[in-house]
């Protein structure tokens, strides 16, 4: 190692970066999954070839040009990652079909814990948070890679115009001009796709509207349930392209093709920046509870105005530390004889 730096000292080093990284890649590739095999590239990039590394910017710097050049490779390819409303129209629920889509089809949901590092300073926890909500990832995914670089490291890490292009190898113009054009598209995107207002921390009424929900969704009393939707609600359940509008579509579409999630379980997670759950259903053959979905929760005005159930639990429950099987208990087990 050069500078009289020894391999563990460097891997140290280097670790202190994974968080802000995954978080920077997350917003790049819209995939959880992609963003942690584009951090370990990147660190093992950096590993690789420290003894070159001069020293001419800092070490925070040349990990996010690494990191940079990761992912506009695995963007080449062309793939944008989408949630239902982008792909298609609304469903009525006569209509209803369960059609999957391909896994790289979809964003995908992330734990706070892993893309979003301890910050001091409450501003800038909430700017991270509102950086990786469904709404504003969603829009990240439609600009161009170079664009959406641009606009991350600008907009989010608050980096220098001159500290992009000296990153990107672009002029100060040229990040200025791309600024610009990503900020126009998102400003498009929001007028469209208005985001809820979730506060930092929750407030005490949206603490009770979540307990209420979980109350009636447990509970599947749809009647409860519709109380707490706004009646323009969404619901979607990727890998499933089928994505619903209205309380009476989304309760409708629980009790029919939804109803095997009666009895389920939900345990409060941290994801994208919002509130939401894991979903247990009941498991019929070994007892208990099995992993189902990941629910992503958006409020606005004291009502839901997003449910957004990721269905790819058994691979994304262990990002959350979340266990693949729960024990019914001991009520209704007795319940159950």
């Amino acid at each position: 190692m050069g500078g009289g730096t020894t391999t563990a000292e460097l891997d140290v080093v280097l670790e202190k970066h994974r968080t802000e990284l995954t978080g920077y890649c997350y917003r790049m590739l819209g995939s959880s999954f992609e963003a942690e095999d584009a951090v370990q590239d990147t660190l093992v990039r950096a590993w690789r070839s420290y003894e070159k590394f001069e020293g001419r910017s800092s070490l925070r710097s040349w990990l996010y040009r690494i990191a940079t050049n990761v992912c506009l490779d695995m963007l080449a390819a062309g793939n944008k990652r989408a949630r239902p409303m982008d792909l298609t129209d609304s469903t009525p629920l006569a209509q209803a079909a369960l059609s999957p889509r391909p896994d790289n089809t979809w964003l995908e949901p992330v734990p706070d814990a892993l893309v979003l590092p301890s910050v001091a300073d409450p501003a800038e926890a909430a700017v991270a948070k509102e950086s990786v909500r469904l709404a504003f990832m969603a829009a990240l995914q439609q600009l161009p890679p170079k664009q959406r670089a641009v606009l991350i490291l600008r907009e989010v890490l608050a980096w220098r115009a001159s500290e992009v292009a000296e990153l990107l190898d672009i002029s100060v113009a040229a990040v200025n001009s791309a600024l610009q054009r990503a900020r126009a598209t998102l400003a498009e995107r929001a007028d469209r796709d208005p985001e809820g207002g979730v506060s930092d921390p929750l407030d005490e009424e949206q603490q009770k509207l979540l307990e209420r929900y979980v109350k009636a969704f447990e509970g599947y009393d749809m009647t409860a349930l519709t109380a707490l939707l706004h009646e323009d609600a969404v619901m979607t359940m990727p890998p499933f392209d089928l994505w619903l509008r209205g309380t009476a579509d989304i309760t409708g579409f629980m009790t029919t093709m939804g109803a095997s999630c009666a009895g389920s379980r939900l345990l409060p997670v941290q994801v994208n920046g919002l509130p939401g759950f894991a979903h247990y259903k009941p498991d019929e053959e070994k007892g208990g509870f099995s992993p189902w979905a990941v629910q992503v929760l958006e409020i606005s005005d004291g009502r839901i105005t997003g449910l957004h159930c990721f269905l790819d639990a058994p691979r994304s429950f262990p990002l959350f530390g979340l266990p693949l099987h729960l024990e019914a208990e001991a009520d209704e087990v007795e319940k159950g004889e």
